[in-house]
């Protein structure tokens, strides 16, 4: 009895079932090999993006509070009623009054005028420092690279609050003497940052095309290099601001900033320190400095994401 021959074998497709007894083949309807599945990572992308989006609308509050403050204060910052010291909350005054009778409330919005400014005069004036010294050590060569950087390890060498506070003190109080002391301080990580992003940068076609078509060093470094390695410095600037403020309200709540009477966060901290009781004139004004800087983080983090793929799949 002769053998019967073995079936054909049945395609398989969109609109052919497989052979009985066959596996199907996978296909990309199947989740084949190569797909890339909607993991985990699409919520929390959108998790930090919402997060960002929130920093971002806390940060453009207080900005809009800040230019908004002389208005939106009920009294004046300085207004002195030793009557109605170190009163409670209540509908005439909403955040209390201090050991003096000035309105919380209206020095928490007049101080984001000095607060605010302070943090961003010090990252913006410390990252331009900090990344057109480390641009040129990477672009010198390697002996001037060699010196300037040792300066720059010179300078990390001591801690950053207690340098701020001697350069602080040798220059006397004062919003500007606050802020050049913190940036001397606060220039040389961006020095390394932009040091380290300068020589990849350097090395790359278009760096070299650019110096084919004879541009100076100093046009290729400013024009071309610095540019395309802004994007991790603008994260580390906006991650830094809320450091910045904190460390100004720090120095001013040891008595080296603000000269008073003028309303800062710091100095009002400093002068709640000593009343437990009345726990609302260092309450409002800490919570100002927390809301700003967790604002301000949610942004960096968001930014980083966005500039970085990579640490938004992680």
């Amino acid at each position: 009895m002769s053998a019967l021959p073995p079936a054909p074998l049945a395609e398989t497709g969109p609109g052919r079932p497989p052979a009985p007894g066959r596996p199907a083949l996978a296909g990309p309807a199947t989740g084949a090999v190569g797909t890339t599945p909607s993991g985990p990572a699409s919520p929390r992308r959108s998790r930090r993006r919402a997060l960002g989006v929130a920093g971002a609308a806390v940060v453009l509050a207080w900005v809009a509070v800040a230019l908004a403050a002389p208005r939106l204060a009920p009294y004046s910052p300085r207004q002195v009623d030793v009557v109605a010291r170190l009163r409670a909350p209540s509908t005439a005054h909403p955040f209390g009054t201090d050991s003096l009778g000035r309105d919380v409330l209206s020095r928490v919005l007049v101080g984001a005028r000095v607060s605010l400014p302070a943090g961003f005069a010090v990252v913006v004036a410390a990252a331009a420092l900090g990344t057109l010294y480390g641009g040129v050590a990477a672009y010198a060569g390697p002996k001037a690279e060699e010196g300037l950087m040792r300066v720059t390890d010179l300078f990390l060498s001591f801690p950053p609050l207690l340098l701020a506070m001697a350069i602080a003190a040798a220059l006397g109080k004062g919003i500007v003497n606050t802020i050049v002391a913190m940036a001397v301080v606060w220039w040389p990580k961006y020095a390394r940052v932009a040091r380290s992003l300068v020589l990849v940068q350097r090395s790359l076609e278009y760096v070299e095309a650019a110096r084919a078509l004879g541009q100076g060093a100093g046009r290729v470094l400013l024009r071309h290099i610095v540019p395309n390695a802004a994007g991790p410095l603008v994260v580390l600037l906006t991650l830094d601001v809320g450091n910045a403020m904190i460390t100004f309200a720090g120095l001013s709540f040891l008595g080296l900033g603000v000269v008073p009477p003028t309303p800062e966060w710091g100095a009002m901290v400093s002068e709640g320190q000593v009343l437990i009781e009345q726990w609302w004139v260092s309450t409002f004004p800490g919570l100002a400095i927390f809301t700003v800087v967790v604002g301000f983080n949610f942004v960096g983090d968001a930014l980083r994401d966005w500039l970085d793929p990579r640490a938004a799949r992680g």
